[in-house]
């Protein structure tokens, strides 16, 4: 038995995994721990969820439907393995389950068949949705099964936990047959021998691109003497929006056609008086938007 992990230890968990992991609406307090007790926790459980399309689906284990609240599960794996975070706390996923099956987890045994419904789910076990439609024809991409293996992986990590903490919900509550389409076998054999290793870390992110606009350079940079690209930009974007008054250019030297035509620019934005003095301000050059040079 463990103590559930706070939202932002299971998201540290999960992306030192090497996890995408995308943070859905207010996750960190949305729960049923209203209706129930949260934890201890013993386990993860693996879902399928009869549904196609990530936006829909996130949405919906979310929100949850009339006849079941949301949140339905911890986080939705979508079909190109990333992981949607859409609850924190006790989620309306595992329902009444073998009390058996739950000993055995708890103890990391052998699991016996479940056969009977009479032992709350919900509060011991995180909860794990995956995109499929159920049917056993619908394919479960190797991005997908990747990240259910390391989402399960992360939180036995995070918890001192074994393989055997990782069940389906058809190993849970009679009648379920999901997740449908792979072995949970051979899934907690993949969970194993990654336990077996370090974990792979953070994803490494992008850099980000290069501004689209020019960053307001500040009133200081536009007086008698300038000379830069930023300026001619400045005066072709004056020109396209009507406000030039230039008898040649615009160029890259600050002049007092680049004051004229940008004081017509700010009257063209409702500016008046000293407001309209022709030398740029933050907001009325972010509006411009000058192409970055």
């Amino acid at each position: 038995m463990a103590t559930p992990l706070s939202a932002s230890r299971l998201l540290k968990a999960l992306r030192d995994e090497g996890l995408e992991v995308r943070e859905y609406r207010s996750w960190r307090s949305h729960n049923r721990n209203h209706k129930g007790p949260w934890g201890p926790v013993n386990g993860v459980m693996i879902h399928h969820t009869v549904t196609s399309g990530t936006d829909a689906t996130v949405r919906l284990c979310y929100e949850g439907h009339s006849s079941l609240p949301g949140p339905l599960c911890h986080g939705v794996i979508d079909k190109k393995g990333v992981v949607h975070l859409v609850g924190n706390g006790r989620a309306n996923h595992a329902g009444l389950g073998d009390g058996d099956v739950l000993r055995a987890v708890m103890n990391e045994t052998a699991l016996p068949p479940d056969n009977e419904a009479d032992t709350d789910g919900n509060r011991r076990f995180y909860g794990f949705e995956c995109v499929n439609l159920g049917d056993g024809r619908d394919p479960w991409p190797e991005a997908q099964k990747l990240a259910i293996e390391k989402v399960s992986a992360a939180i036995c990590r995070a918890h001192g936990w074994t393989h055997r903490s990782v069940i389906g919900h058809l190993e849970w509550q009679p009648g379920k047959v999901d997740p449908r389409g792979f072995s949970m076998n051979t899934l907690r054999n993949r969970i194993a021998g990654r336990l077996g290793k370090k974990p792979d870390g953070p994803p490494k992110t992008s850099p980000k691109p290069p501004p689209r606009y020019e960053p307001f350079p500040g009133a200081d940079f536009f007086r008698a003497g300038r000379n830069s690209k930023i300026i001619t930009a400045m005066g072709k974007r004056l020109v396209a929006e009507g406000c030039g008054r230039y008898r040649v250019g615009p160029g890259p030297r600050w002049s007092e056609a680049d004051r004229q035509s940008y004081a017509a620019w700010q009257r063209k934005l409702g500016y008046s008086g000293s407001d309209a003095d022709g030398i740029p301000g933050a907001t009325s050059w972010k509006q411009l938007k000058v192409p970055n040079v």
